[in-house]
């Protein structure tokens, strides 16, 4: 008897089948990248076992020092995506300007964002990393996409999705109609669907956050926070927990499968960024993904899919969820625009009114 748990490739296929609108496009492509996921899972499960001796890693636009993987994702990513005639370009964070297709392969109508390894710092401690990736429509007659193409809100998004290298590998996708997800069976070498409609929990005791940057958030994520931290004897009257992994990809899942809050906000650690992760390859596709699991995604003052990008390397303040957890988090937000004052008082935070002038 046939095993009836659909592969990627077939679930992707049926749902083209089954929306009438559906660019067969758009299927091949996903496939392209599913087909990058594997290959660049293989290459993290090695581990120290990799030669990087033939890599150099340098210094990416974002000021970061690359890992020998991020280079060598990144490279697999362009050489899967760019031959099947689906793409008009590409952005990554590893490279400074968009990616022009080689002229040895025909063009298509598509855009490809993506973060090629996500949490690549902890390689080094074996923590689970991912690739992060968007689909956007290439506009009418593109075709020498330029920055400028790819400016556009996370709405516009077709498709986004995320893969996870961890104790087992994954992808979880949204074609705008629901989330999925899909684990890699290495008998047969397929993505198989393991996690049919994923939805968020509403009810949640946990939030993802690094602590270590308290000293530089708004008040509006302090008071949050602070609420946490005081479990039952608080306000909450619920004991949380806090979880954070240092890799998107592993909080998001995690926020997907148990219910949760994510927070890299706006701080003041460095005021000439507005927010640590990119719009258009981070948060675009995670908020998109949150969104159609019946969370939310905010910046603490507006939603992050109606962000109409200024970069491609654009950075924003992220908060994503339960959909509870991120209305209140955004009503501190506009409580402290708006001059409220909330005072609170932790045993870490002592006695503080919002509106005080933080040393």
């Amino acid at each position: 008897m046939p095993h009836r748990t659909p592969t990627f490739s077939k679930f992707i296929i049926e749902d083209q089948r089954r929306t009438p609108d559906r660019d067969p496009n758009l299927t091949a492509l996903l496939n392209d990248i599913q087909t990058a996921c594997k290959y660049i899972a293989t290459a993290v499960a090695r581990g120290a076992l990799n030669d990087d001796t033939a890599v150099e890693a340098q210094t990416n636009i974002q000021g970061e020092r690359q890992k020998p993987l991020d280079v060598i994702s990144n490279e697999i990513m362009l050489r899967e995506c760019e031959w099947g005639g689906k793409l008009c370009g590409m952005v990554s964070e590893e490279m400074e300007e968009p990616y022009a297709i080689p002229h040895a392969y025909p063009r298509g109508d598509y855009l490809l964002v993506f973060d090629p390894l996500d949490g690549s710092s902890n390689l080094d401690v074996n923590v689970t990393v991912g690739t992060i990736f968007s689909v956007l429509r290439a506009p009418a007659g593109t075709e020498q996409p330029t920055a400028e193409t790819f400016l556009q809100p996370g709405t516009s998004q077709v498709a986004a999705g995320f893969a996870l290298y961890g104790p087992a590998s994954m992808i979880v996708i949204s074609l705008g109609a629901g989330v999925h997800g899909f684990t890699l069976d290495p008998e047969i070498g397929a993505y198989t669907l393991t996690h049919p409609d994923m939805r968020i929990p509403t009810e949640t005791c946990e939030f993802a956050i690094n602590a270590s940057n308290e000293r530089f958030w708004e008040p509006p994520v302090r008071h949050y926070v602070s609420e946490c931290i005081q479990g039952k004897a608080g306000p909450r009257e619920v004991d949380f927990n806090m979880r954070w992994v240092a890799s998107a990809v592993a909080d998001v899942f995690r926020i997907l499968v148990r219910g949760g809050l994510f927070m890299y906000p706006r701080d003041m650690k460095d005021p000439s960024k507005p927010g640590r992760l990119r719009l258009m390859y981070e948060a675009n596709p995670m908020a998109m993904i949150v969104e159609q699991a019946g969370g939310a995604a905010s910046t603490g003052r507006e939603r992050i899919l109606d962000i109409v990008p200024r970069d491609v390397h654009e950075r924003v303040p992220v908060i994503l969820g339960s959909r509870s957890e991120v209305e209140r988090v955004v009503a501190y937000h506009q409580a402290y625009d708006n001059g409220e004052d909330l005072v609170f008082s932790t045993p870490l935070f002592k006695n503080r009114s919002l509106l005080r002038v933080l040393a």
